[in-house]
């Protein structure tokens, strides 16, 4: 486990198992994905202690908090050592809910679905979607 005092975004995003490789960090980088003060942050910038950052990872968000530097890439265990999720509670249900959504499914050989029947499952998929927000 190696601690370094200076050290890229994107390399500590990687270590700590925010993104699965080095290259997918760099591009959220580039993309304006990670932000520290509302501000983007670009691949090469270097990480300090006592840094929040704000992550969007598709429709999951994260908010970090830097508690220490970690150069190479280490189990799950040892990576939450060097960071605190301040992650809003609600955003947290808000993504596992996602994938809690009703799967519709058609009978097989009714053949694809008419403009009403796309209608009705809309309505029932945002009916869904309004009685969970509540």
């Amino acid at each position: 486990m190696a601690v370094t005092e200076k050290l890229r975004i994107d390399k500590y995003l990687w270590a700590i198992r925010i993104f699965k490789t080095r290259s997918l960090a760099t591009e959220a980088c580039k993309a304006g994905r990670v932000k520290l003060n509302g501000q983007n942050v670009k691949p090469s910038y270097v990480v300090k202690v006592g840094e929040t950052y704000s992550i969007q990872k598709g429709i999951e968000r994260k908010v970090i908090h830097v508690i220490g530097l970690l150069e190479r890439r280490v189990d799950a265990k040892t990576a939450v050592q060097f960071y605190e999720d301040h992650t809003p509670v609600e955003e947290t249900y808000a993504y596992k809910s996602a994938f809690h959504a009703p799967v519709l499914k058609r009978d097989r050989g009714t053949g694809r679905p008419t403009k009403k029947d796309r209608r009705e499952i809309d309505d029932l998929q945002s009916d869904w979607l309004d009685d969970d927000e509540v």
